[in-house]
C-alpha cells in the first residue's frame, strides 16, 4: 500500500509530512545563508550556489504546491507579478500572445504597457468563449496563452480543457492564473494547461502577511528552462522566512477554501435578486455565464470571490455603491483578496481608466467569518447607502 497520502486535505495539512533529518523537527528550520561552502575541489555537489538561484528554504514548499498541482515542478517568486511575468520574459520579442479583457489589472497593465514596449505582440481577447480564442489564435507565430478563470472581477469562466486544445494545436503554451481557484478547486494541468500560475499572497499563503507568487509546470521544457533563468538573474526571489510563512499558511489551504467557498454561495444566493442590488457576479449561481464550465472544472465549490452591482435610485450606481463600502463594519476596505478577513471594494476607482469593471460594482473577498455576520453588515451598509 503506497503511504503517501492520496487526498489534498491531507497533502497540505501535513505539508508532505518532511521531518528536518538531522533534529527530526516537524516545523521545518528557515535556511537563511545566502551563499553555499564549495567542495575542496571547486565543485558545488551539494547543488546549492547562491541563494538566488537556489535555496532550501524553498525546496518544502514548492514541492507541497507541485504535489497539489500534480506538477513537475514550481519555483516561488517574490510576488504574483514576478511570477507571472517571468512566464512573458521567457519568450522573444516579435511572439504573439493572447490574454483575456478581464484579468488581473495590474498584469494587464504590464502588458499593454512594459510587454509591448519590449516587442511582444499582445492581443486582449474575451477568453470566456473559445470562438473568439480559435479566432485570435496564429497557428505558428502565438506562443502563449494566458488565461485567468475565474477572472477578477468580474467573475467570468474559462473552459481550460477547450482553450488547451486550442492552443496547442496552433504550437503555443497554455498558462492560467489560478489564483482564485486555487488546486483545492482547480487543477489546470489536468485539464491540459502547461503552466498554472499563484499570486500566494492571496489563498495559499491566506493571512495577508506576506508578498510571494509561484509558477508550477507540468512538464520540463525549454520555456521552463527559461523561466528559471529569468527568476535566478532578474531577482524575483521570494525571502527565506518568507517562503517559511508561505508553507505555514498552505496547511490549512483547504479548510479556508471550502469555508470560504460555502460563505460565498450563501451570500451570492441571498443577494440575487435583492431590492437593492443590480447584479451579483459569482461562478456558483445557475444564472451567471460560465456557470456549467465552473461545475466541471471546479471540485469542491466555486471560489470565495464574488461582486454585486449596487442599485443608485436617484444617487447613481457609483455613489451607491461606495457609500456601502463606506458603512460596512466587518467588511474592511481594502485590496487583496484571500485572506482570513473579508474584505470589501470599489473596483473602478481602484483600476481607473479602461476598467471592465461597472462603476456600480463592488469587488468581495469572502473571509472565514460567521457568514450570518457579514451577510448582516452587507444588509446594514446597504440600507444606510440607500437612506
Amino acid at each position: 500500500m503506497d503511504p503517501r497520502p492520496a487526498h489534498p486535505d491531507s497533502i497540505a495539512a501535513q505539508a508532505l509530512g518532511w521531518i528536518d533529518e538531522r533534529t527530526r523537527a516537524i516545523t521545518p528550520p528557515i535556511h537563511v545563508s545566502s551563499t553555499y561552502l564549495r567542495d575542496p575541489d571547486n565543485q558545488y555537489r551539494s547543488g546549492r550556489v547562491y541563494a538566488r538561484a537556489d535555496n532550501p528554504a524553498f525546496d518544502q514548499a514548492e514541492a507541497v504546491l507541485s504535489a497539489l498541482e500534480g506538477g513537475h515542478q514550481t519555483l516561488l517568486f517574490a510576488s504574483g507579478m514576478a511570477a507571472a511575468t517571468a512566464v512573458f520574459q521567457a519568450l522573444s520579442p516579435g511572439d504573439h500572445v493572447l490574454a483575456p479583457k478581464v484579468m488581473y489589472w495590474s498584469l494587464r497593465n504590464w502588458l499593454t504597457g512594459f510587454a509591448t514596449q519590449w516587442g511582444l505582440q499582445v492581443e486582449l481577447i474575451d477568453m470566456s468563449e473559445p470562438a473568439a480564442v480559435q479566432a485570435a489564435v496564429r497557428p505558428g507565430r502565438t506562443k502563449l496563452v494566458w488565461v485567468e478563470t475565474p477572472a477578477n472581477p468580474l467573475w467570468t469562466v474559462t473552459d481550460i480543457a477547450a482553450t488547451a486544445q486550442i492552443a496547442h494545436a496552433a504550437g503555443a503554451l497554455l498558462a492560467v492564473d489560478s489564483t482564485v481557484a486555487t488546486p483545492m478547486l482547480t487543477q489546470p494541468l489536468a485539464l491540459g494547461a502547461d503552466l498554472v500560475m499563484h499570486a500566494a499572497t492571496k489563498y495559499l499563503n491566506g493571512h495577508s502577511d506576506l508578498i510571494a507568487g509561484t509558477l508550477t509546470t507540468g512538464a520540463d521544457s525549454d520555456h521552463w528552462q527559461r523561466v528559471r533563468k529569468v527568476r535566478a538573474q532578474l531577482g524575483g526571489t521570494l525571502g527565506s522566512f518568507e517562503a517559511w510563512l508561505l508553507l505555514r499558511g498552505m496547511r490549512t489551504l483547504h479548510l479556508r477554501v471550502r469555508a470560504a467557498c460555502a460563505s460565498a454561495q450563501r451570500i451570492a444566493e441571498h443577494f440575487q435578486g435583492h431590492a437593492r442590488v443590480a447584479e451579483v457576479l459569482y461562478p456558483g449561481l445557475p444564472g451567471c455565464h460560465g456557470h456549467e464550465i465552473a461545475r466541471r472544472q471546479m471540485q469542491g465549490g466555486f471560489g470565495g470571490m464574488l461582486s454585486i452591482r449596487v442599485k443608485g435610485g436617484d444617487r447613481g450606481g457609483e455613489a451607491a455603491a461606495v457609500a456601502v463600502a463606506a458603512n460596512t463594519a466587518l467588511w474592511k476596505r481594502a485590496t487583496s483578496l484571500g485572506g482570513t478577513e473579508s474584505l470589501i471594494e470599489h473596483r473602478a476607482s481602484v483600476e481607473g481608466a479602461g476598467t471592465p469593471a461597472p462603476t456600480d460594482l463592488l469587488r468581495l473577498s469572502v473571509g472565514i467569518e460567521h457568514v450570518d455576520d457579514l451577510i448582516a453588515d452587507l444588509e446594514q451598509a446597504l440600507d444606510k447607502s440607500h437612506a
